[in-house]
């Protein structure tokens, strides 16, 4: 039940297996001065039964959204995963597929990634998507630098309301990509447009918003795309796929680009990955789009079949002229959202969307009904909110925690004038009376 080769007849039996004499002709090729001259201080193995007991002893330690009530979201969102898209990507022949190498083979695979990236095409608008990208942070980077190739310029103008660690990625990659990133500035929880119209000029490759912005504002993203066609540049719009239920999608205001997070669609939180980051653009940009791209096709013989039609990555060709070091695609992650998104429909993903803006702005009158509580912003919001409070944040989600519901983001960490401010997300999941115990608790503060 838990054979392990101890003895020297069993030691014997599997170097002669692999044609070796000895475990020190195994290891010839090493120095000897680098071998560790001990056994490796390892307890006992154990069993199935016990290793089994074991990890559940560990994953016992773990609190889930299972076991609280989530108002956390700042990117990361409690939404409903529906079962049927757990049985689909549990599938052996999905699940172990990962990433197709040998890409016609998998014909499975590449028909789930061409099916993905036609309804994120469709989600948002837009001509072309590729086969993925590793999270929404990687994606508003590897825009910016697919900006910067197809304009031949050199600077990126980027909100502060972008996600603070998106914002942080984008300069990662800037560094050593030799890109000149320009932040601008927020007024009342949006972009401020007037600081927006300095920075854009000649030299700006991209001008990059988020919609609903970190805040979780809806910013004026058509004005922010104009602004960047008029200086010649090229407009990423980052998008919450949710938020597309209701609100218009970026190929209806004119982007060039539109990236985003995709775990809100049908992936759970899992304490921060893997994630799925989502990258569509006009059809003039394909040849600068960073990653895969799955295409259809017909054999000799008239049959339907799916390829890798784009795969500009170093792994494939010269790697300087590759688009991309990002050598993988999280096809298991886009599997889900295309059962997400196949499953819900247009009417379906509205209606989330629906409850989402309803639900969230219930909890916002009731919350800035408590005395000492009172909006951070006046600018529209969809599912996310932030509001000052009379104590640190940090506090209340202490008091919030006591009473099983997990508190939303203390923004001071990356807003030190919003020191005073919590960021609430709520989610179609949220009911009436989450809410309403919510609030009680937070009265108990005021």
């Amino acid at each position: 039940m838990n054979y392990v080769p101890h003895t020297d007849r069993d030691r014997s039996e599997m170097l002669a297996q692999i044609g070796v004499s000895s475990v020190e002709e195994l290891f010839s090729d090493i120095p000897r001065e680098v071998r560790l001259d001990r056994d490796l201080r390892l307890p006992a193995p154990l069993s199935e039964y016990e290793l089994a007991r074991h990890m559940a002893a560990l994953a016992s330690k773990n609190t889930t959204a299972d076991d609280l009530v989530s108002f956390l979201g700042a990117g990361s969102y409690d939404h409903f995963v529906p079962s049927v898209v757990r049985h689909i990507v549990s599938r052996s022949e999905f699940y172990t597929a990962y990433t197709p190498y040998q890409a016609e083979i998998s014909q499975g695979m590449l028909q789930a990634i061409f099916e993905y990236q036609t309804l994120m095409c469709e989600l948002t608008a837009m001509d072309v998507s590729n086969a993925s990208l590793y999270d929404g942070a990687t994606a508003v980077a590897e825009a910016a630098a697919m900006a910067c190739r197809q304009t031949r310029r050199q600077q990126v103008v980027v909100s502060a309301a972008v996600h603070p660690e998106y914002r942080a990625t984008l300069k990662t990659y800037a560094r050593n990509l030799g890109i000149e990133v320009a932040e601008v500035g927020m007024c009342d929880g949006a972009t401020d447009f007037e600081e927006l119209e300095r920075l854009t000029s000649a030299a700006t490759a991209c001008v990059i918003l988020q919609n609903p912005n970190f805040l979780g504002s809806v910013e004026a993203m058509g004005a922010a795309a104009e602004t960047a066609h008029r200086n010649g540049a090229l407009f990423v719009a980052c998008v919450d796929p949710i938020s597309l239920g209701i609100l218009a999608p970026p190929g209806e205001y004119g982007a060039d680009i539109a990236v985003g997070e995709g775990q809100a669609l049908g992936s759970p939180m899992s304490f921060g990955g893997p994630y799925l980051g989502f990258l569509t653009c006009r059809q003039e940009l394909i040849r600068n789009m960073p990653g895969r791209v799955a295409g259809e096709t017909h054999d000799s013989q008239g049959r339907r079949g799916y390829i890798l039609t784009l795969q500009a990555r170093e792994q494939h060709i010269r790697r300087e002229r590759a688009t991309s070091n990002i050598c993988s695609n999280e096809a298991l992650s886009a599997l889900a959202a295309a059962v997400y998104l196949s499953w819900l429909g247009k009417d379906g993903i509205r209606e989330v969307a629906d409850l989402c803006l309803q639900k969230a702005h219930y909890a916002f009158e009731r919350i800035t009904a408590i005395p000492g509580f009172r909006p951070a912003s006046s600018a529209p919001f969809f599912k996310e909110f932030a509001v000052r409070m009379p104590v640190p944040p940090e506090q209340a989600s202490a008091v919030l925690l006591r009473s099983n519901m997990l508190g939303g983001l203390a923004l001071g960490r990356f807003y030190p004038d919003l020191g005073d401010a919590m960021l609430i997300a709520v989610t179609e999941k949220r009911t009436k009376d989450e809410i309403d115990s919510l609030c009680r608790a937070l009265e108990g503060l005021a």
